[in-house]
Formats: structure tokens, sequence, C-alpha cells
């Protein structure tokens, strides 16, 4: 099953060297999301973080990355509904009904379904799915390998994510919280979670 690591939305000084090491220990697709941020940030980054791990990258914003970069693509989300004019490569996008997903699928590698369960990132931000909703729509179709489970998702219910039959998980907080840069030097801890993820998405 893949595993898919979002950015936090703020930049901090040891990203690239987390980013490049997440990657090194076999993290399948990291999504670049930083909302309402300058795109010399992200640009910055990416001169950062080792050219061999680029196509492996897809940014949520700045389109034009894609191209600069070589990046793997883009996601679509409430911010950028629609890929520019003449784009053509990696596609996926972000859903919040089993009606968005079955919608977007058809134009997407895939897409990103949430919140599968209650969000350890956005507080008050709680699950919209039942197990037998998600099991109804596995049944049906609608939920297969094209969907990435989002929202919650850590080492207690990324089995559940897996049996259910989603095609990946995407984590965000469940792996950030293990680092805070404010105060942290070492992000071994970090990276150790990331190993116990990996280990059981694979």
């Amino acid at each position: 099953m893949k595993l898919i690591v979002i950015t936090p939305p703020t930049y901090f000084v040891e990203e690239d060297k987390i980013i490049t090491t997440l990657f090194e220990e076999g993290l399948d697709i990291l999504h670049l999301r930083k909302p309402d941020t300058a795109p010399v940030y992200a640009e910055r980054l990416l001169t950062l973080i080792p050219e061999k791990y680029h196509k492996r990258i897809v940014v949520h914003d700045h389109f034009y990355l894609k191209n600069e970069y070589a990046l793997k693509g883009i996601h679509l989300n409430h911010r950028n509904p629609v890929a520019p004019d003449y784009y053509s490569g990696h596609i996926s996008a972000s859903c919040h009904t089993l009606e968005e997903v079955e919608s977007d699928k058809r134009t997407c590698d895939y897409v990103f379904l949430s919140p599968i369960f209650d969000s350890i990132s956005k507080e008050g931000y709680t699950s919209h799915f039942t197990p037998e909703t998600i099991r109804e729509a596995v049944q049906k179709g609608i939920i297969d390998k094209k969907v990435i489970a989002l929202g919650g998702v850590d080492e207690e219910n990324l089995l559940r994510v897996k049996d259910f039959g989603f095609g990946g998980a995407a984590v965000m907080g469940g792996l950030w919280n293990k680092f805070d840069p404010a105060f942290d030097y070492n992000y071994q801890e970090l990276i150790a979670h990331f190993k116990k993820l990996k280990k059981l998405a694979d």
C-alpha cells in the first residue's frame, strides 16, 4: 500500500534534511503543501532536496514548479481547483465526499478522501465516514486502489486503512507531531515513527 507524506503548512529550518531522510527510508510520494506562502520558499526547499527525489514530489500550489523542477505532478484542491491549460502529467485531488471521489477519479491518477478518522493536525475536524459507509463504498467500487485515505491516519489505524481496501494512506499530523522545529534539534524520533508506518503500509 502506498504511503504518502504531506508537509506541514509552514516552512522550517531542518525540513529539507528530514524530507531527504524520509526518501532515503523509502517514502513513496511527498505532497508539498504550503498554503498562502510565496513560491520563492518552495523553490529554495526544492533546490535543497536531491534532484533524484524530485520525481516523487507533488505540489499543491505554484504549479509551474512541476516542470521547472521535474516533479511528479500537481494536486488540485479548493485553492487551485483546475489544472493549467495544456497541462499533461500526474494529477491528484482532494475529495471530502464519495460523490467527489466518483467524479474526480475519472481524471486523476489518485484522490485523497478525508477525513477518514478524526484529524490529528486540525482540531474539531472529525471523521465523516463510518466503517460501514467505507465498506459499502468499497463493494460499489467507489473506494479502490485510486483512493488514498487521509485524516487522522497513524500507526493505530493504518492496518484498518489497508484492510478497508484503500490504495494508500496519507499522513501529516501523526508524523510531524514527532518533531517541534522550535525546540527539537534531533529528528530521529520522527524518522523512527515513519519507519514504523512504512513497515505497516508494506
